[in-house]
């Protein structure tokens, strides 16, 4: 939150500096016609409409008087220049009228550097905490009155860059700060994006935007003080930059602002929600993906100020958040996914991407497929990950995954140096014992629901390599993943190769795999737990490492999976098949070779949970009815 500035500009210097223009060709005058460059500096001498076919530059502070209106087209696009003293300023009584679509929004920007600038003021009259005809700490701009229903104009599909200039060691300017702006003021549509400091700012004031973007804002995504009570509606906020994750602070007097459907998606943890001193908020739908913490009350806040969907804000650890239907698919006019010329994957994938079989990407960081978008993965693409926990790929709730291998030519993912990352993700909306809306271990993704038809895409012919990376000493990543994932999902011709922990695991869900290979694990090949109920069709498990054997592992409660086709082989001895607590399955075609012990019964879990060729398991039995052979899976070394 910017703090007070005892002076920086004064308002004569501001307002006194005629508005000039090297080529005055947008409506108000001539011009040397559409291309040339219009300098916007100063203060509007009258209502003025610019013209989207010519290129603007801020140079200086550009300020909208009482009684002028600056208008603005859609698809203008207006760059500014860098510093402090770049800024463009609605004065009280003024107005901007900014008229972008979802095809053609307006562009505020300067050179592509966070805190390039100082984005777009407005100034209102009404009421705030600091009283009439406040001091703003931006270029001593007045602010405030007794209007709440005063009107600075209206804002319509407008993205602001680079914004939050510094001014000093303790002030910033932000993206769109709201000075005391009241309710007649239309805010709908609105990006924030790449700023050095919070996205907008409500300094009091009445006003309700409506559908606000905010990406990688280096403070605050949504800060408020001074009394603002408003409604905020349908908010999505990605942070994916270190030390950088407060989707919401509040401070000052609690007005009780309302929210509605805010969604929030951090891929570094941190902390989502603080709030500072007496303020609150009611949230009615939040959803909060990837956060360290969930909530900071500072300052004696009480935690009553904070309701979410009708109770107290839950200050519990475990807490889940995930009420908000707002995702990233909203804002697809924004979005567009883009992969940088690296081929690096975005961190956050808010909207649908395709990707080039010709292109190695790279993994630097979590990768998350949002609600709402597809990651398509073409034949023959190659993904090349950094090592270890913090670089993984995940589908979230509601996101999806097409990779569309073919044995001659499958997707692979791999690390760039033989040492273990994360791997592959998915996170669905099935049912899980854990029940709905779960935290998974890793990156306190949200999993599980009540849709076991739900799908998060399809696989097809991927080979993963390298995974497992270490969380912990009791937690690991795993080659795939699948939290929850529906039946609706197709994952067939999967091999995962040299990995540090499981090959595939379950947690809960019902989806079903066919033909899966995996090959020198160091845990177990096949995973289950949380009432995992799919069927897993011919699987080939290949062990050669001594110590690490278990073709399969499963616990928790016994929702009877099916096996069908099921191979292990292993050099080394050790166990095949481990069965904790009262979980089980039924296998229909079964062989086991080269294992020490061939099942492994814990916690008092009884054979008869485990039906294998239509009797009991059996430790004294002989195993080799599975038809899977390594024939099988020949694509995997094509």
């Amino acid at each position: 939150m910017m703090r007070k500035l005892s002076k920086l500009l004064s308002l004569v210097a501001i307002t006194g500096v005629l508005f000039t223009s090297c080529n005055n060709d947008d409506d108000n005058g001539g011009g040397s016609g559409p291309g040339a460059e219009s300098i916007l500096s100063g203060a509007l001498t009258e209502s003025r409409t610019l013209d989207p076919a010519v290129s603007y530059t801020v140079n200086g502070v550009l300020t909208v008087p009482t009684n002028m209106t600056l208008t603005i087209p859609a698809g203008t696009e207006i760059t500014s220049n860098v510093g402090t003293e770049n800024y463009i300023a609605v004065l009280q009584g003024g107005k901007i009228d900014v008229q972008g679509t979802a095809d053609s929004p307006v562009i505020m920007k300067s050179n592509g550097t966070a805190g390039a600038w100082g984005g777009l003021v407005i100034c209102g009259n009404a009421t705030t905490t600091e009283g009439t005809n406040a001091t703003a700490e931006v270029g001593q701009l007045s602010y405030g009155g007794t209007n709440d229903a005063d009107d600075s104009g209206n804002i319509d599909y407008l993205i602001i860059r680079d914004a939050g200039a510094q001014i000093n060691a303790d002030s910033q300017f932000n993206g769109l700060t709201l000075y005391a702006v009241g309710s007649g003021t239309t805010i709908d549509n609105v990006a924030i994006i790449n700023g050095t400091d919070d996205g907008v700012e409500f300094f009091g004031g009445t006003v309700s935007p409506n559908n606000l973007y905010l990406e990688n804002n280096q403070d605050d995504s949504v800060d408020w003080t001074e009394g603002w009570n408003g409604t905020l509606t349908n908010a999505y906020v990605v942070n994916t930059l270190e030390n950088f994750s407060t989707a919401i602070e509040a401070d000052g007097a609690n007005n009780n602002p309302t929210l509605v459907n805010f969604t929030a998606v951090s891929s570094t943890g941190g902390t989502a929600i603080q709030i500072k001193n007496d303020s609150g908020a009611t949230i009615n739908g939040l959803t909060l993906t990837g956060f360290e913490t969930t909530f900071d009350f500072r300052d004696n806040a009480p935690v009553s100020n904070l309701q979410i969907d009708g109770a107290d804000a839950d200050t519990a650890d475990d807490a889940v958040y995930n009420s908000s239907n707002n995702n990233a698919s909203n804002f697809t006019w924004v979005t567009n996914a883009s992969i940088n010329e690296d081929g690096v994957l975005p961190a956050n994938i808010t909207a649908s991407i395709t990707l080039d079989p010709t292109v190695q990407y790279s993994v630097s960081g979590p990768v998350l497929v949002n609600s709402g978008a597809t990651l398509t993965i073409p034949a023959g693409t190659e993904i090349v990950s950094a090592s270890g926990t913090a670089n993984y790929i995940a589908v979230l709730k509601g996101g999806m995954i097409d990779i569309q291998g073919d044995a001659s030519s499958p997707v692979v993912m791999r690390s760039n140096d033989g040492e273990a990352w994360g791997g592959l993700l998915l996170c669905g909306d099935a049912t899980t014992s854990e029940g709905v809306n779960a935290i998974a271990e890793v990156g306190g993704l949200v999993y599980g629901g009540t849709n076991d038809t739900d799908s998060s895409g399809n696989i097809d012919y991927l080979i993963l390599r390298n995974t497992g990376a270490q969380i912990n000493a009791d937690s690991q990543f795993n080659g795939l993943t699948l939290y929850a994932v529906g039946s609706g999902t197709t994952i067939d011709n999967v091999a995962v190769i040299e990995g540090a922990d499981d090959g595939v695991e379950f947690f809960g869900g019902t989806v079903s795999v066919t033909n899966f290979y995996a090959e020198n694990l160091e845990d177990d090949a096949v995973d289950w737990t949380e009432g995992w109920n799919g069927t897993l069709t011919n699987a080939y498990i290949n062990l050669t490492i001594a110590g690490f054997s278990t073709a399969i592992e499963a616990d928790g409660p016994n929702n009877n999976p099916t096996l069908v086709n099921f191979t292990a082989v292993s050099s080394t001895g050790g166990t095949g098949i481990q069965i904790k607590n009262n979980s089980g399955c039924t296998i229909n075609g079964l062989t086991l070779t080269g294992f020490d012990t061939q099942f492994d019964f814990r916690d008092n879990a009884p054979a008869s949970n485990v039906q294998a060729d239509g009797a009991n398991a059996d430790e004294a039995a002989s195993y080799a009815s599975s038809t899977t052979t390594s024939g099988d899976f020949s694509w995997i070394n094509n």
